[in-house]
């Protein structure tokens, strides 16, 4: 291994590599992920670095010079990794360094040396130079040489995306034992969790960024993860907020100060107008009210406004209600409904806004869990879920060889076969209208599979044929019956606005529609109140084999069924 430390010598950590911000993670002695903080003291790190007498900044110092010193601060650059330049949107980078194109790549002109002169600095050397500060915060903390991370990714990275990212951490310093999808390590970050209980399960991740929001169905089916559906809108994210309170707190201020001029049109005043209303936004995620204050916003006038949650929630309305719509129709892109929806994970810094928690959890079934600060007291700090998951997968690989890691991520094995339908069982002891399907496995499962399941008989026991069968889940809609009419006339006028308010709502639930019969098998002589187990095989060919038998019983029954083409 001569590019690559042995896996003896690796010190290996989570990044989580984000437009806006960064974040580093490792895991302790006891397997638990924990998120490092940096030299300032913060473990939400924003990608930013900034130039000053050739003196370079990060994080949070960075930051500050966007106001000052916006030509030589460069922000929001990950997503042009690996890109052209005709294909990105250099929207994001309104109040600091402009991208421009630089041979096939994307460059920033900024004063990045002592003696002042104008230098174009590439995207890719931007990115080393931030992920070599971020290993080197993260090997004063630990003590030790960091040399390989995990690091995180968006479902929709392309693979030259990627390879420039690689590229970028290896000039760093950094070997990438594997890059993992933000949603994936979102989730593995909570299933990583020791009161964490295994089920199948479909689970929404919706991550929601600063510049833009990332959204996946997830399907868990024993510990394996298949994204079922993705969506991506750079339209919707914290910055969409930020512009919000931007444009309520610019109109307070020319209401106050009108000789003041509109902050929004000076650069400067607007790099302080967002910045503030950033700070504001984050307040009342975790309190009822905030104050915005600035010194000399515009034209030397100072300002200062209170906004309490209420408000801020009224003027913001329309983004929520865009972050809602994007879930749902990521959950219709994969052919679901909110009844199928176990969990919806709310990672991304925008995801500590209550109203958006809220807004979701009225959106979807009360059997639906909403994983958020707000809404769930065991949730984990959506800004960290990603860096964590980062670091559980990292402490899991580093100790295989390159080799192995490579190809056990590789298409040939993630890619598998799944399941279109749910396959469940049927136990019939008379009239096969008295049977009730049982699924055992879900759709979209990948194989091979095996699931064991102890399940009820009728209760007179006797002879019971047991029939394993596939299954399509449908939604039963059941409409409230119409009330009668015949009310006393002196009680009409006192129930008709109660009446309009009490009204049912028509009732949803999921249901499975038994498709074909793919075995069968009787067991005779079962004792009253016996319970059956079932156990079904299903092999990577989709070729099945099952066994059931009475618990507590000798004699098995079993059998099976060939792959689909196979005589």
């Amino acid at each position: 291994m001569s590019e690559e430390e042995s896996p003896a010598q690796r010190v290996a950590i989570g990044i989580s590599f984000g437009n806006s911000y960064s974040s580093i993670a490792y895991t302790s002695g006891e397997g638990k992920a924990e998120v490092i903080a940096n030299e300032e003291g913060d473990r939400q790190i924003p990608s930013i670095l900034s130039y000053v007498s050739g003196e370079e900044f990060q994080g949070t110092q960075a930051k500050a010079q966007l106001v000052r010193n916006a030509k030589n601060t460069v922000a929001y650059f990950r997503d042009f990794l690996g890109q052209d330049f005709k294909s990105i949107d250099p929207t994001p980078c309104h109040h600091s360094a402009h991208p421009i194109q630089h041979e096939s790549t994307v460059a920033f002109k900024i004063k990045d040396k002592e003696d002042d002169t104008e230098n174009t600095v590439t995207v890719s050397e931007i990115t080393t130079r931030h992920l070599r500060k971020l290993k080197n915060s993260a090997s004063d903390y630990l003590g030790k040489n960091v040399n390989a991370a995990v690091i995180t990714v968006p479902t929709n990275f392309s693979d030259a995306q990627k390879d420039a990212l690689s590229k970028a951490a290896k000039d760093a310093g950094i070997e990438v034992l594997q890059f993992i999808n933000e949603p994936v390590a979102a989730v593995l970050a909570y299933d990583a969790r020791p009161e964490a209980k295994l089920a199948d399960k479909n689970i929404v991740v919706a991550d929601l960024g600063g510049t833009r929001s990332d959204v996946a169905v997830i399907a868990s089916r024993g510990g394996m993860y298949s994204i079922l559906a993705t969506a991506h809108d750079y339209d919707v994210g914290g910055a969409q907020l930020d512009e919000v309170l931007m444009d309520y707190f610019a109109k307070e201020f020319l209401k106050k100060w009108k000789n003041g001029g509109d902050p929004r049109v000076d650069d400067r005043a607007s790099a302080k107008l967002k910045l503030e209303s950033e700070a504001v936004k984050k307040a009342l995620s975790i309190g009822s009210s905030a104050n915005f204050s600035v010194e000399s916003l515009s034209k030397g006038f100072d300002f200062t406004c209170s906004i309490n949650r209420m408000r801020y929630e009224t003027i913001s309305s329309k983004v929520f209600a865009t972050f809602v719509r994007l879930v749902l129709n990521v959950v219709e892109k994969a052919q679901l409904d909110p009844l199928d929806i176990s969990e919806i994970i709310l990672a991304g810094g925008t995801a500590h806004t209550p109203r958006i928690a809220s807004s979701l959890a009225s959106a979807f079934p009360e059997s639906t869990t909403v994983l958020a600060p707000s809404t769930s007291a065991t949730a984990i700090n959506p800004s960290e879920l990603a860096a964590r998951g980062a670091a559980i997968q990292a402490s899991l690989i580093q100790e295989f060889e390159t080799e192995d890691i490579d190809q056990s991520t590789h298409p040939m094995v993630t890619v598998t076969p799944h399941l279109a339908r749910a396959i469940g069982v049927l136990c019939i002891s008379s009239d096969e209208s008295t049977g009730v399907f049982r699924h055992l496995v879900e759709a979209e499962t990948p194989v091979p599979v095996r699931r064991t399941a102890i399940i009820a008989t009728p209760r007179e026991g006797g002879d019971v044929l047991v029939k394993i069968c596939e299954g399509t889940r449908v939604i039963k809609v059941t409409k409230p019956e119409p009330k009668a009419n015949g009310k006393a006339a002196d009680d009409s006028d006192d129930d008709e606005d109660s009446d309009e308010s009490d009204e049912e709502e028509e009732l949803r639930e999921k249901t499975y529609k038994v498709e074909n019969v793919l075995a069968e098998a009787a067991l005779k002589g079962l004792s009253k109140g016996a319970k059956v187990e079932l156990q079904i095989n299903v092999a990577a060919d989709l070729s099945c084999t099952f066994f059931a038998r009475e618990v507590g019983g000798k004699v098995a029954v079993r059998g099976g069924w060939k792959a689909p083409g196979k005589a």
